[in-house]
């Protein structure tokens, strides 16, 4: 029984990472229906700049994962450099195919610019340590605050981004050009705009995710967010891409998923059980847990 709620406390940190993932998924797909693969190397770019951040955030006497605020900043400036140098111009001449490939070539990208910077180069670099060791005990399990940070700071997260999308001016927006875009420009709202800050938004999410990553793993690498990325797109998948909750839930169940099969399987089995819910999912049903089954006019 020890051994069950261990691993249930281990796939509730890992969902919770997997979560925050899928949220940046869900913003950008929710909005323009862009699956954007290079999301999880904007991942990646948040842990090398809380690599070089943390350090001064120690020397200057403040918490190291203060440099997540450094990182957030960053990310949310790759994110709406890459909507306007290489999404913007396929949306306008390209097909959903062509934004797909860009997509999927802005990921190789980002991940060969990395291993090209001297400072950064192809070598993992390992970080200082973000959150104190230690946590409490519930019965005879052992809850790390890590741990509970993990889930505290995912919750918060989704709740302040649910109630963004469906009570601020911005957020409404968003909706709109989600629904028709056509419809929002007549209503006086500004698309192109709008689409870069949700680009910005989800972007310094995967800063989130990094910090929250790093504090589990501390090692920081070019093809990080490769593996994280896939994974929190079936996650998304799973519970619903581009609902907010559903991508929540999403990363919940895939984090449960490879935390049992690790522990009474096989590690080795744990990505192939992720990537089968994804094949049973899109046959069973293709909107997810809590999408809905539209049908196509033709």
């Amino acid at each position: 029984m020890n051994t069950f709620f261990q691993t249930l406390i281990v796939g509730l940190r890992l969902g919770s990472i997997y979560a925050l993932v899928a949220l940046g998924y869900t913003m950008v797909y929710g909005i323009i229906r862009l699956i954007n693969f290079a999301h999880g190397d904007f991942i990646m770019v948040g842990g090398y700049t809380m690599i070089f951040v943390m350090p001064l955030m120690l020397r200057l006497g403040l918490p190291a994962w203060l440099g997540v605020l450094a990182a957030i900043v960053v990310c949310a400036l790759v994110g709406m450099g890459t909507e306007l140098i290489a999404y913007r111009p396929v949306r306008r001449k390209g097909t959903n195919m062509t934004a797909l490939i860009t997509a999927i070539a802005m990921s190789l990208f980002l991940e060969n610019l990395a291993q090209a910077i001297p400072a950064i180069g192809p070598n993992p670099k390992v970080s200082s340590q973000i959150f104190g060791n230690g946590g409490f005990k519930l019965g005879t399990v052992t809850m790390e605050y890590t741990t509970v940070i993990t889930l505290v700071i995912s919750g918060i997260v989704m709740l302040v981004l649910y109630a963004f999308t469906q009570r601020t001016r911005l957020g409404r927006a968003m909706r709109c050009v989600s629904e028709d875009k056509a419809a929002a420009t007549l209503m006086g709202i500004n698309v192109n705009s709008t689409i870069l800050l949700t680009f910005g938004i989800g972007s310094g999410l995967a800063a989130i995710a990094a910090l929250m990553y790093m504090a589990q793993y501390p090692k920081v690498y070019t093809t990080m967010g490769a593996l994280l990325g896939l994974k929190a797109f079936v996650s998304a998948v799973l519970g619903g891409i581009g609902i907010i909750p559903g991508a929540m839930l999403g990363g919940i169940v895939i984090g449960l998923v490879e935390s049992f099969t690790t522990s009474y399987i096989s590690s080795s089995m744990a990505d192939t059980f992720v990537f089968l819910i994804l094949i049973v999912v899109l046959i069973i049903k293709p909107a997810g847990i809590l999408g809905k089954n539209v049908g196509e006019k033709v």
